[in-house]
């Protein structure tokens, strides 16, 4: 075997995972290969310096570990395509929302399977990284948790709150930029310029995360730290919620959750 790892797929996720293993130092770009059908990708991804390549079949044959990271409708092309060279001395991970692990190993055998779900982060090394597994040994968990905790947080779930994981730790990075645009609009509202109200929101929320991880606190015990009688920052609390904000959060991630379990049950129906 030529590389330690194939990433088949090389769109956002995929590359950001190749990005991760080699800031964390896990691995040096020879050891990585990506693989993709779109020329324009191809390219981009060569200009960034990575080992590509068009031939999934090929990257297996290559490779210890196999990450899938293609789109779910493309998951069935796929299998179909690599299946007749993944060995049981190989280790499967996808990272396929929506594709559960009997799935895959229906599709291409009894095998060594990850099922995760982390999050664009992974390219700086501040994922937060869901795994659940499935025909694994001890060793192997441990060397699949240990390369994901290199590149974040990781969490073992059990599969049937894998759906929950995408919404909340994939998803979750959406809305919470989204949270973090709208508060840099604020900010030019009042007075900053863009990129001067953009750095005080991104290290303020960076600061607000870093508070829970390190304490464990609730946010409402931090929260009562900063909310003084009569204040101005429990006016604009309130203000906010007198808007919607918590309602609405909590709606979004309800509405994620069931059209992809929509989904998935409409999958398993096929």
């Amino acid at each position: 075997m030529s590389h330690t790892i194939a990433i088949l797929g090389g769109g956002n996720l995929g590359t950001a995972l190749a990005k991760g293993l080699l800031a964390s130092q896990q691995f040096e770009l020879k050891d990585i290969i990506l693989t993709d059908k779109r020329g324009h990708r191809i390219n981009y991804l060569k200009e960034k310096g990575f080992n590509v390549s068009d031939n999934n079949a090929q990257a297996v044959r290559q490779a210890k570990i196999v990450v899938m990271s293609v789109k779910p409708q493309q998951f069935h092309d796929l299998a179909e395509e690599i299946k007749d060279y993944i060995t049981d001395k190989q280790i499967i991970v996808s990272t396929i929302t929506g594709i559960t692990l009997r799935e895959i190993e229906n599709s291409i055998g009894k095998v060594p399977l990850f099922r995760v779900m982390p999050n664009t982060a992974l390219s700086i090394c501040e994922s937060m990284t869901c795994i659940a597994s499935k025909n694994c040994n001890a060793e192997q968990e441990k060397m699949i948790t240990s390369m994901f905790d290199k590149m974040g947080k990781t969490l073992k779930i059990s599969e049937d709150m894998m759906s929950a994981a995408t919404v909340v730790g994939a998803c979750g990075i959406a809305f919470a930029l989204r949270f973090m645009r709208a508060m840099s609009q604020g900010g030019i509202e009042i007075g900053f310029n863009s990129e001067m109200s953009q750095l005080i929101t991104a290290q303020t929320v960076k600061g607000a995360a870093m508070l829970i991880i390190e304490t464990d606190n609730h946010p409402e015990r931090e929260i009562d730290k900063v909310t003084t009688p009569q204040g101005i920052t429990i006016s604009g609390l309130n203000e906010m919620e007198h808007q919607g904000l918590s309602s609405a959060v909590i709606r979004g991630l309800v509405t994620s959750y069931d059209k992809l379990e929509k989904l998935a049950a409409k999958d398993n129906k096929l």
